[in-house]
Formats: structure tokens, sequence, C-alpha cells
């Protein structure tokens, strides 16, 4: 008797998908329940939802945030089709501006920006999710291929405006209460402020940098047509 086949529940390839699928599901609600917050509150409340942004949906948007590391590993480790320089430097950015910039500074964290940004993060994940999720299944529908291809590119350029403009109103903040600014050994000193100034030229360098790799990976794939996990742009 030949080996016995294993149940195709058992197989690798099937408990691959299947846990992509849910942690593409749990990252699609968790952004969607985001997303869905922040409408139901600023047509409740108008613009002074806005001041709240942070206060309201932080935990869940921090929480999103740092549950997507595990894509890096999911690139490292062949289970995910994607470049993984690109994505560890749009993480990178997300983390830096949300951990670093927001959460580190109250006053921040009550400007209009912070959810402007948040509207543009979602916006892009939510699409970006539901792609892959549906991916992950054999389920295409050419608009939302079509979404997965081309919103980045009028909403990535904002995001970076956004984060920037987000690292400039936060500067006064680092500057007057000396957060994170230090003293290494041999009376070397680190002034906060001076680096997020260097990693706000980073920023713009890195867009342009990261919107050409992306644009020429996504010219060469073939339109609406579903792979393991295509060209999973955006975000910051």
């Amino acid at each position: 008797m030949g080996p016995l086949a294993l149940p195709a529940w058992l197989q690798p390839r099937y408990r691959k998908n299947a846990y992509l699928f849910i942690y593409y599901l749990i990252q699609f609600c968790g952004h969607s329940w985001i997303f869905t917050n922040m409408t139901v509150r600023f047509f409740s409340f108008g613009k002074d939802s806005m001041v709240d942004t942070f206060y309201a949906i932080g935990f869940v948007m921090r929480l999103c945030q740092s549950v997507s590391l595990l894509e890096l590993l999911h690139i490292y480790v062949g289970i995910e089709y994607n470049h993984l320089l690109p994505r560890f430097l749009q993480l990178t950015e997300r983390i830096i501006i949300l951990f670093v910039v927001i959460t580190s500074q109250e006053e921040v964290q009550e400007k209009y920006v912070v959810c402007v940004l948040f509207i543009f993060w979602n916006l892009l994940d939510m699409v970006r999710y539901t792609y892959s999720m549906l991916s992950v299944i054999g389920i295409s529908y050419a608009v939302l291929t079509w979404l997965s291809q081309t919103l980045w590119m009028p909403i990535y350029p904002l995001c970076v405006l956004a984060e920037a403009f987000a690292i400039y109103q936060s500067l006064p903040y680092f500057e007057s209460f000396g957060t994170y600014s230090t003293k290494l050994p041999f009376d070397l000193p680190i002034y906060f402020p001076y680096v997020l100034k260097i990693y706000l030229m980073m920023l713009f360098i890195g867009h342009h940098g990261i919107t050409h790799m992306f644009h020429f990976h996504c010219k060469n794939r073939n339109n609406f047509t579903i792979r393991k996990y295509s060209c999973t742009v955006y975000e910051i």
C-alpha cells in the first residue's frame, strides 16, 4: 500500500491559506471598525470628534499596526509574496509616527492631522486587506483589483504629507519637554528634534523611492489576475 494522503485541511498549503485568511480578516475587521467609528463620530459630533480621535480609537490603531509587523515575517519565510524592503520602510514610517510622534505627545494627539492621517491609513488598509483576503480563497472582483493597484497612487503622497505635518507640529513639544533627548557617554548629546528633522527629510526621499519601486512592480504584473499575494502597497 502506498502512503496515505493527508486530508485537504491538513496539507501545508491549506493551513497556510487558512492562517493568512484569518490574519487578513482580523486586520480588515480592526481597520473597518476604526473607519466606521470615526465616520459615525464625525456625523454625530462634527469637527469636535476630530480632536479626540486618538482617545477613541488610538488603542485599536496601535494594536492593528503592531500586529501588522507579522507581515515582515510572512514575507521573509515566503508565505506572502511581496517586497520585504518597501514593506519594512512603510511599516517603519507608521510605527515611528504612531508610537514615537503621536503617542508620546499628548498635545499632538488632539491635532486634526491625527484624524486625517488615520482616515488615509484605514482607507488603504481596508482595500488592501479585503483584496488579499479574497485572493487567498480565489475570489476576484475587477473593481477591487483596480482599487488595490491604483488607490495608493493619490493617497500615499497625501499620507506622507500628513505624516510630515504631524512631525512638524510635534517639534515644539519635543523641544519644550525634552522627550527622548538624552546624553550618551563621552558627553555626546542627542537632541531628539534634530533627529526628527533628519527623519523628515528621509521621509520624502523614501517616499520617492518606494513609489518608484511599487510603480515598476505593479506595471509588470498581469492586470486583474489573482496571485498568491500581489503587490500590496500602501502604507505607510
